[in-house]
């Protein structure tokens, strides 16, 4: 069995890169820049994990959320909202259409490794 494999959806290439050198020797990393394509790569590449943006451009992470729920391919996939602080109404929004859990920006090394090793030792492979 491979790497498991995270997908990451973030307007922000700073922020997507910060996260992929965290986590990229550890897992296969995928990348979107915006909701629109996270729930494309989300149905094509079947990931683990996905950490999710919520202030994207063309579709944000609650509505890209809600198109992973609604879907039977990405309904079960485990779903971490990345937010800023200034953005911490919106997480109620999230759990309402199935966040599995949240981290706030600035991204913190050891807060998101806990939690996606929480989630990707929980969770059998998609697909």
């Amino acid at each position: 069995m491979g790497k498991k494999k995270i997908l990451i959806v973030d307007d922000s290439d700073t922020i997507a890169l910060f996260e992929k050198l965290i986590l990229g020797g550890s897992y296969e990393i995928v990348t979107a820049r915006n909701g629109r394509l996270g729930v494309e790569k989300a149905v094509k590449e079947k990931p683990d994990l996905i950490l999710m943006d919520v202030l994207m451009p063309e579709m944000d992470g609650v509505e890209c959320l809600k198109a992973i729920r609604s879907r039977e391919e990405t309904r079960t996939i485990p779903v971490i909202m990345v937010t800023t602080k200034s953005e911490q109404g919106r997480v109620e929004t999230c759990y309402q259409y199935g966040c599995n859990d949240y981290i706030t920006k600035p991204v913190d090394r050891t807060e998101l490794l806990s939690k996606v090793a929480k989630y990707l030792t929980t969770t059998s492979p998609q697909g």
